[in-house]
């Protein structure tokens, strides 16, 4: 059985809110995509030149702190504003280094890409407590290597929605029963799909229609944060989204007014960092 906990929320809070900014840049198209031409890199450069620092003035403006995801190839390319993250008071998560999926790699070339991210972090002041895979996907060999290198969280998974817990790799079995092992060492905060802006926004050519109405996305994220709100005790929820897409004109203040409404709500709008730091289990 699956053991997961709570958040300790400070007094008149409801729910433990983190914004999560995959600061991906170009990297996303190289890495995932494949698409490396003037036009789509120009779009990563949105979100650097852009989309991150709007994102920036709007936090300092609720006085917010949030997690930035941040793959080593963002640092390399874009190491002024990721500077400027770390600055605000941010904190940064380790996001892979060119955007790469784990999935195909063997042990040594996902300890490399590990091993590049956390130079590049390393290089504008960060030794992060915490992981999310640029895929939302593991390896046979991920868990282990974050237990290696003595990550607290990860931030990837989807073995629950409102509350952090344990993962277990699963040994997978079509002709049986599956069978889960020992839990990690390394809590899990859970991510969704539903509350991601990139794929139900987003534009590729070929592959992703995106460009949903943006009054669609906050009825979604309301009505999720709604749940969390009057239906579990010391949830999180964890908003997962990308500088180059939530940070657009009408995007962004979508994300405002989610923001505001959440406020008025009882969020406490906290780090990845700090849902860890708060778990606990009755």
């Amino acid at each position: 059985m699956q053991r997961n906990g709570k958040v300790r929320l400070p007094k008149g809070k409801k729910v433990a809110v983190n914004i999560g900014c995959d600061f991906d840049a170009q990297s996303i198209w190289i890495g995932s995509f494949n698409r490396t031409s003037p036009a789509y890199m120009s779009r990563g450069e949105f979100g650097a030149e852009v989309g991150a620092p709007r994102l920036l003035k709007l936090f300092d403006k609720y006085g917010i702190k949030t997690t930035w995801c941040i793959p080593g190839h963002t640092v390399d390319t874009f190491t002024d504003i990721c500077k400027e993250v770390v600055a605000r008071g941010h904190e940064v998560a380790h996001h892979g280094y060119v955007h790469e999926n784990p999935t195909p790699l063997s042990y040594e070339e996902e300890e490399k890409v590990m091993q590049m991210g956390l130079e590049s972090l390393a290089r504008i002041g960060v030794k992060p407590r915490g992981y999310r895979s640029p895929y939302w996907d593991f390896s046979p060999n991920t868990l282990g290597i974050l237990e290696k290198y003595g990550f607290k969280y990860d931030s990837s998974l989807m073995g629950n929605d409102l509350h952090p817990y344990w993962p277990r790799t699963v040994e997978v079995n079509a002709d049986k029963a599956n069978v889960f092992q020992a839990e990690s060492k390394v809590l899990e905060i859970p991510v969704s799909w539903y509350l991601d802006d990139f794929p139900q926004m987003e534009y590729l050519t070929g592959g992703q229609e995106g460009q949903r109405p943006t009054q669609d996305i906050f009825d979604r994220w309301a009505s999720i944060y709604d749940y969390a709100c009057d239906q579990e005790e010391g949830a999180c929820y964890v908003l997962t989204t990308h500088p180059q897409t939530i940070g657009r004109a009408h995007t962004i203040q979508m994300l405002e007014k989610l923001i505001q409404y959440m406020e008025s709500r009882g969020a406490w709008f906290a780090t990845l960092g700090e849902i860890y730091d708060n778990y606990y289990e009755e």
